[in-house]
C-alpha cells in the first residue's frame, strides 16, 4: 500500500486498469440490452443514472457555482455524450474488440501528437501494430460494416476530445467535473432518445436494476477513476496506456458474448499490453531521473 502512496504514477496506472476492466465489461452488458431496448435509450439512461449516482456520492449541491468554468465542463460533457452514443451505435454493428480498435485511433492520435522521444514512438508504434493485428483480415466472408466503422471513428474523435478536455481546469474537483459533464451529456442525449422512442418498460424494476448496474460499471466508476488518473499521467502516457482498451474489449466479447477471436487477434492482445507496460516503465524511469 505504501508503494502506491509513494508512486502516484503507478497508482494512476492501477486506477486506469480498473476503469478499463469495468468499462469494457459493461460494453458486453450494453450489447445484451440492445436486444430489448433502442440503442439511444441505453446510451441516455447510462449517462442519466451515472450522473444521479455521482450527484449523491459527491454531494454536487455543495459546489460553488461561480467557480465552475462552464466552457471546460461543456466540452467534457459533449465529448462524453458523443463517445457514449457513437460507440454504442458501433458495437451494434461490429464485434466489441474491433469497434474499440477503430475507436482507439482517437487517443492514439493524442499520444502521437505529444510524442517527443525515441521510446515514445516505439511504444506508440507497437500499439499500432497490435491494433492492426486485431482486424479480422481472415474473415473475408464477414466484411466489416462500413457504417459501424464510421460510428467507431466518430467515437474515437470524441475520445480524443475527452482526454484533452479532462485535463483542462474546470474550477471544481475532478469528481464534480465528471458529474457535471455527465449531466451535460445527458441533456444532449436525452432529447434524442425521447425523439427516438424511450420505452416505459425501462423503469420496470426488473429492467431498471440492469440500467443502474450499467451506469455504475460503464460511467460512474470508470470515468471517476480516469479523472483521478489523468491528474498524474501525461497525455502521451494516458493515450498509449489506453491501448489496452481493445485487448480488454476483445476478451470481454469473447467471455461474455461468445465473439470468437482469430490467432492474429490473440497475438494482438500481448502486443498491445507490451506497449502499455513499456510506456508505463519508460515514463516512470523518466520521472525518477528528473527528480
Amino acid at each position: 500500500m505504501s508503494i502506491l502512496q509513494n508512486a502516484p504514477h503507478l497508482r494512476a496506472v492501477l486506477l486506469l486498469l480498473i476503469a478499463m476492466l469495468s468499462l469494457q465489461s459493461s460494453g458486453s452488458m450494453a450489447k445484451l440490452l440492445f436486444d430489448q431496448f433502442p440503442i439511444l435509450t441505453v446510451s441516455a439512461m447510462r449517462l442519466l443514472l451515472s450522473a444521479l449516482v455521482l450527484m449523491l456520492i459527491f454531494q454536487l449541491w455543495n459546489i460553488q457555482l461561480k467557480a465552475i468554468r462552464w466552457p471546460a465542463i461543456f466540452s467534457y460533457g459533449a465529448a462524453l455524450a458523443g463517445m457514449n452514443m457513437l460507440f454504442y451505435l458501433a458495437i451494434d454493428r461490429l464485434p466489441l474488440g474491433i469497434a474499440v480498435s477503430f475507436e482507439f485511433i482517437g487517443p492514439l492520435s493524442v499520444a502521437l501528437f505529444y510524442a517527443r522521444r525515441k521510446f515514445d514512438f516505439i511504444w506508440v508504434g507497437l500499439a499500432i501494430v497490435g491494433l492492426v493485428l486485431l482486424f479480422p483480415f481472415d474473415q473475408t466472408a464477414q466484411p466489416l460494416d462500413g457504417l459501424g466503422v464510421l460510428f467507431a471513428l466518430g467515437a474515437g474523435a470524441c475520445w480524443a476530445l475527452y482526454i484533452v478536455a479532462g485535463q483542462k481546469p474546470s474550477g471544481v474537483s475532478g469528481n464534480h467535473t465528471v458529474c457535471l459533464g455527465m449531466l451535460v451529456g445527458t441533456l444532449i442525449l436525452l432529447p434524442i432518445a425521447l425523439w427516438d422512442g424511450l420505452p416505459v418498460s425501462v423503469f420496470e424494476p426488473g429492467n431498471f436494476i440492469y440500467f443502474i448496474a450499467l451506469a455504475v460499471l460503464a460511467s460512474a466508476l470508470p470515468f471517476s477513476l480516469e479523472m483521478i488518473a489523468l491528474r498524474n499521467l501525461t497525455a502521451l502516457s494516458f493515450g498509449t496506456l489506453m491501448s489496452m482498451e481493445p485487448a480488454i474489449a476483445a476478451l470481454s466479447g469473447f467471455v461474455f458474448l461468445g465473439e470468437q477471436l482469430l490467432w492474429n487477434q490473440w497475438l494482438a492482445l500481448s502486443t498491445i499490453i507490451a506497449a502499455s507496460i513499456g510506456c508505463t516503465y519508460t515514463v516512470q524511469q523518466r520521472k525518477q531521473q528528473s527528480s
